[in-house]
């Protein structure tokens, strides 16, 4: 099975109350971890591969690796740029063949965020590409953006709904609580926040930076309208403590597939553990 647009992937989950991964490529045991996970529990999946991941592996790789991951995959899987910066950025990545983009023009003042995604959209939507934008901003670091938790916005309900309407955007992320990478305590999420922009959105709501938060509040995210869950710092955490339990042990270790594979494996129980919580197993 080729690649699919996450709009389709999506659609089904808002439809059946349920959410689905968009777990980050960091690497080839990375994107092995991740699917093997996903075709294990026979769930959905939607790779993401930000700028900085991009840059680090290289565009060819990206793709032909992912290639290679779906050609024999018996689930649906999309391949999704995670916080576009630019118009540039993301129709590299749409020549490039990937099935979705999310443009985060979050930094901008609300007209210049809807008049800058539009222009995204109607580019995306004509090459049959879905397209997630950013409303309000999530605090925290994603690749080498820092925003700090005073800068931090919630989305407000009401603007979510124009937003939608002007841009014609097929998910939107919206800040509610979470922040990108390591939390310094549990995060509060407001659900009554949630609850009104569900309430006036019928289509596919996304939770970023959702790696530190407790799995309870996931599950109710996602019973309240949230389909799309992003996982990147939990992923990295397991293999890369799974690194440090092995040269714990053997401090002469010096195969890396005696330490990447492991680690590898640490990833997949980890995606099979979120997917489980997001109940898209057994969903493809």
């Amino acid at each position: 099975m080729g690649l699919v647009p996450m709009a389709d992937i999506l659609e089904k989950a808002n439809d059946e109350y349920y959410a689905v991964g968009g777990f980050n490529i960091n690497n080839m045991e990375f994107l092995q971890g991740i699917i093997w996970a996903a075709e294990e529990t026979n769930s959905p999946l939607i790779l993401q591969a930000s700028e900085g991941a991009i840059k680090y592996i290289g565009m060819d790789y990206v793709m032909n690796m992912v290639k290679a991951a779906v050609k024999d995959t018996h689930i649906p899987v999309a391949l999704h740029l995670d916080h576009g910066s630019s118009y540039e950025v993301i129709m590299r990545c749409i020549r490039e063949g990937f099935s979705s983009v999310m443009y985060d023009g979050s930094k901008y003042p609300f007209q210049q965020n809807i008049r800058l995604t539009k222009e995204v959209v109607k580019a995306a939507h004509s090459v049959g590409v879905t397209v997630e934008a950013e409303l309000g901003k999530i605090g925290g670091t994603e690749d080498d953006v820092d925003v700090d938790e005073k800068d931090a916005k919630f989305t407000k309900p009401e603007e979510a709904e124009e937003f939608v309407e002007k841009t014609g955007v097929d998910a939107l992320a919206i800040a509610i609580g979470t922040a990108h990478g390591v939390y310094k305590g549990d995060p509060e999420l407001d659900f009554d926040r949630l609850e009104k922009i569900n309430s006036s959105l019928n289509m596919p709501l996304v939770l970023h930076g959702a790696s530190g938060v407790p799995d309870e509040d996931v599950r109710k995210a996602v019973s309240m309208g949230i389909n799309k869950v992003n996982v990147n710092t939990a992923f990295q955490q397991a293999f890369t403590a799974k690194v440090k339990e092995l040269f714990d042990k053997d401090p002469d270790l010096y195969d890396p597939r005696k330490y990447c594979g492991p680690a590898r494996d640490a990833i997949s129980e980890a995606v099979k553990e979120k997917i489980e919580i997001l109940g898209s197993k057994n969903k493809a």
